[in-house]
């Protein structure tokens, strides 16, 4: 009885042990990616994960996080919804990471954030803007502006600096990010006296646009907002522009992908703008330092998605710092109070909704390049 007391003892401390560091109690704090690494989208699940890995490399060569070493597990969820739900409860259940970090699409990150919530993980989005995302719960956080406020930056910058009165618009109906910030866009643009003189919608993947823009070609618009990801707008800007509508079209950050102009879409979006988080324009020396430190590692140069998921790792490896723990209740309460944080997207602040106040920038493509072209401030 003895033999086997030691040995039950043995065991259970083994079990503890191994749970624990695990958990931060041992040499290394376990957190968790997850992203498009692959799929449809595979340009932002990549750039966000060399953001984060930048920043877990730089941090840990700093000494690391309350004395111990930041270890990243990070799985891809294809730019499926479903796949993300499941990557993010073995992140949660089987590699018991302290946090989570993703997803960049609004659709996937809410199917990851209730499993967060329901395991009081703390997850921090990088680029979600969808209202919805934070609203599942305390432990869910975002280092980007939301769509109510990218809606009014788009609105404000198609009457104000655009001059356009008429505007059509073409959204995605099976993304949560696309139909969100589109039916925001509508109320946003009518209360400020302008009119929307068509609405029509497509489906991810499709391949052939021509029939709702000759419904909107047919309404005369002065300009077609299109708030879809950078995998459908290149040729929807081809067939817009083979169907005669030679307006400029505009849309929001899911537009910024090194892959939206390629080949004929490089002309066909001339003149074309979007909004987004920052600009490798932009001289201020933060910036700059990410963008030679992120050209120096990758060979490329860096996109809102990398920036971002920069600024989510850093905010959360000082909301442990003060914390003094990996416990994520402790975790989640500094989360909270993250107050003029100097990110490489700008000064980040959490609201009480978890979600951060920030300015926004325009781009222009002009040649192929996203050039600056405004800021919009909260």
């Amino acid at each position: 009885m003895k033999k086997l007391f030691v040995t039950l003892s043995i065991l259970s401390l083994t079990i503890f042990t191994f749970i624990n560091c695990n958990k931060g109690g041992g040499n290394k704090i376990v957190i968790g990616e997850y992203g498009s690494l692959t799929g449809s989208e595979a340009t932002f699940g990549i750039s966000s994960n060399n953001g984060l890995k930048l920043a877990v490399e730089e941090t840990n060569k700093q000494g690391g996080v309350l004395g111990k070493q930041i270890e990243l597990i990070t799985y891809d969820d294809q730019g499926k919804p479903s796949e993300a739900g499941t990557v993010v409860q073995k992140l949660v259940t089987k590699d018991r990471v302290v946090a989570v970090i993703g997803e960049v699409a609004s659709s996937r990150s809410k199917a990851g954030a209730p499993i967060c919530q329901q395991n009081k993980i703390p997850m921090i989005s990088p680029a979600s803007t969808n209202p919805e995302v934070t609203a599942i719960g305390d432990y869910i956080f975002r280092v980007c502006f939301i769509d109510p406020f990218q809606a009014t930056v788009m609105s404000k910058f198609a009457m104000n600096t655009l001059k356009l009165k008429k505007v059509a618009i073409l959204k995605d109906l099976k993304n949560a990010y696309s139909t969100g910030l589109a039916d925001l866009f509508e109320k946003q643009f009518k209360e400020m006296g302008g009119v929307i003189v068509e609405v029509q919608s497509y489906s991810n993947g499709d391949k052939d646009f021509k029939a709702q823009l000759t419904a909107i070609k047919s309404k005369n618009p002065e300009g077609v907002f299109i708030p879809g990801y950078y995998t459908d707008v290149g040729l929807i800007a081809i067939q817009a522009r083979e169907v005669g509508i030679n307006q400029p079209l505009f849309g929001g950050d899911g537009w910024e992908s090194e892959k939206l102009t390629e080949g004929k879409a490089k002309d066909a979006l001339e003149g074309c703008f979007f909004s987004t988080h920052v600009s490798v324009e932009n001289p201020d020396a933060v910036v700059q330092n990410f963008v030679k430190k992120y050209k120096e590692k990758y060979n490329s140069m860096p996109d809102a998605m990398s920036f971002l998921a920069y600024d989510a790792a850093l905010i959360l490896f000082d909301a442990i710092k003060r914390a003094g723990s990996t416990e994520g209740d402790k975790i989640k309460t500094e989360l909270a109070k993250t107050k003029d944080f100097k990110g490489v997207t700008g000064t980040i602040t959490m609201n009480e909704q978890r979600n951060a106040i920030k300015p926004a920038v325009i781009l222009e493509i002009k040649g192929g390049e996203f050039k600056y072209k405004e800021t919009i401030a909260p």
